[in-house]
């Protein structure tokens, strides 16, 4: 069996040109990178706006486990599927991170015959974005501290700080720093510390403007301390945000690519799902929908986190309707939900699938509180049997829920084909989308609709820390944005061992941060990180690259 990156070396990838031709794009329109990769210019973009918009389709997914559930694959598989039927299609997923792709995950550009190319570009530097958006944050936090050094005109409150350095890559011993040591050339010293490039700010608020304009204000309201006398100060007070534009003038026009059957694909941004709001640049998504009658998109994760986000962030902001979604499982992790252990997830076992349905069963209720109806799509393992298969199939009657079994890493497209018919079918029925909460309700009453509505929890409890948090930022008139719980994503609640579809618990809050350019409150729950750390044997001990470039070990 050919691993990912040997398949998406056997490939046949065309000109970016050709793929950009299917939208109505011309090679003016087009910034090249090589010749299988371009950004779109933002003057073409701006053009398209009169343009009608094609449906929307959200791809999200179970609780995820470490039997893994293809999410990304089966977006692109769906997409490929949605082409061969006849559909004028594109695909807008996010850009991977150097993070994960030498950590944890490997790759994230989809698998088997179900990938976006070039793969290997993708997950490594691709375009350049990312390195643009660190750049930019640490830009202010050079400022931030130079101001310190040179006299703190602004009278900033050094221990009121909350603005870290960032990286793309995972590095628990960045997490918690001291900066500014060896003399008073050095700076000032203090406690600092590093978070990963896609749990910055900059990241999020990027994939949240509309334009270069947008970017600019965004980037101006960011609050990177208090003063003395507890008012912002931000990036404007620090003269930095015209800098940091100009740092980003390039990574804010969305990258074109494709997938191994050509369908077009808009890659654009990433921010975490469980640490931030998870969803590519809404200037990426909108573009497909001015040219494309149907568009494949994801949010991180799942339902609880990535989905929720989209659905109240990045929807509401952009004023995005989705047509339909998308729940991703597999019947691996379906097992695991129920309680075979990991070892023993390729041995038969119908009554494991039966009880670990309740999972499924709280995301396409998520999925529902929104006024859309799921799809569920179970992505094909070869250890699944008829048995289980059967199980599946009765269980999703009693749901209520139509599902298909996919095979898009074996067979590309043509394994989405049912899948594309039943969202096709799904995206041409009315629906009535509506955000899960107001934005008049309190921060906590926010909260606490998330935490009921989409984590099953009983209620919420606060640190003292979170609630003095909580009441600062309502009191700087922050208390209407919206909010973006970082959480585990391992579990429906916030403690990552529960599996299944936990019942009888609270979510504990234990902090909360106003990210004002962004748009919305950070609120933290449980025992989250936004640095990740690598594990015991991390994905990059096992890359490689040959005298020619060929890479090896990415998937």
């Amino acid at each position: 069996m050919l691993t990912d990156v040997e398949i998406a070396r056997q490939a046949t990838i065309k000109h970016i040109k050709e793929v950009a031709a299917e939208l109505g794009l011309a090679e003016e329109d087009l910034i090249y990178y090589g010749t299988d990769k371009a950004k779109v210019s933002l003057d073409r973009i701006d053009s398209l706006k009169g343009n009608p918009d094609g449906r929307l389709i959200l791809v999200t997914a179970i609780t995820p486990t470490p039997a893994g559930e293809g999410k990304t694959t089966v977006a692109v598989g769906l997409g490929d599927a949605l082409r061969r039927l006849g559909k004028k299609t594109c695909i807008a997923v996010r850009e991977p991170s150097l993070g994960p792709c030498f950590g944890l995950k490997g790759g994230a550009t989809g698998g088997g015959y179900a990938q976006v190319a070039p793969m290997a570009d993708i997950n490594l530097h691709f375009t350049g974005d990312f390195h643009a958006i660190t750049t930019a944050h640490n830009l202010l936090a050079a400022m931030l501290d130079n101001s310190l050094h040179q006299g703190n005109a602004l009278n900033i409150n050094p221990y009121s700080i909350n603005w870290k350095r960032a990286m793309d890559m995972n590095e628990r011993a960045l997490r918690d720093i001291v900066i500014g040591l060896g003399g008073r050339v050095n700076g000032m010293p203090r406690q600092s510390g590093f978070d990963i490039t896609t749990a910055s700010e900059i990241m999020a608020l990027l994939c949240l403007s509309a334009d270069r304009s947008d970017l600019e204000a965004r980037l101006a309201r960011v609050i990177v301390a208090l003063d003395k006398d507890d008012r912002p100060i931000t990036a404007k007070d620090l003269q930095a945000s015209g800098a940091m534009a100009v740092v980003l003038k390039d990574a804010i026009v969305p990258n074109l690519v494709q997938t191994l059957e050509g369908t077009p694909a808009f890659i654009h941004g990433g921010p975490f799902g469980n640490i931030a709001h998870g969803c590519n640049s809404i200037i990426a998504t909108k573009s497909a929908l001015k040219l494309a009658d149907y568009v494949v998109t994801e949010g991180g994760f799942g339902s609880d986190l990535g989905a929720e986000k989209f659905f109240d962030i990045k929807c509401r902001l952009a004023d995005l309707k989705p047509a339909a979604a998308v729940v991703v499982a597999t019947i691996r992790a379906l097992k695991m939900h129920g309680g075979s252990p990991f070892a023993e997830l390729a041995h038969n076992n119908p009554d494991a699938v039966i009880n670990g349905m309740e999972n499924l069963e709280k995301h396409c209720e998520n999925v529902r509180i929104v006024g859309l109806e799921p799809v569920v799509a179970i992505n094909k393992f070869p250890t699944d049997t008829d048995q289980e298969i059967a199980a599946l199939s009765n269980a999703c009657a009693k749901m209520g829920v139509k599902w298909a079994l996919t095979d898009v890493w074996a067979a590309g497209g043509q394994g989405g084909r049912e899948l594309a018919e039943l969202v096709i079918d799904a995206a041409g029925r009315q629906t009535d989308f509506t955000p899960a909460y107001s934005l008049d309700l309190s921060i906590t009453e926010k909260i606490e609709t998330v935490a009921g509505k989409f984590y099953g929890a009983d209620g919420v409890e606060y640190t003292p820390a979170a609630s003095r948090q909580i009441a600062e930022a309502e009191r700087l008139g922050f208390g209407k944005l919206p909010i973006c719980i970082a959480k585990t994503q391992n579990s429906l609640s916030d403690n990552p061992k529960a599996l299944g579809r936990p019942r009888g618990f609270k979510v504990n809050i234990r902090g909360v941060r106003v990210s004002a350019g962004a748009g919305f409150v950070v609120v933290y729950a449980g025992d989250i990180m936004t640095m990740p750390g690598l594990p015991k044997i991390p994905a990059a001990v096992n890359m490689s690259i040959s005298p020619n470039g060929d890479i090896s070990g990415l998937f």
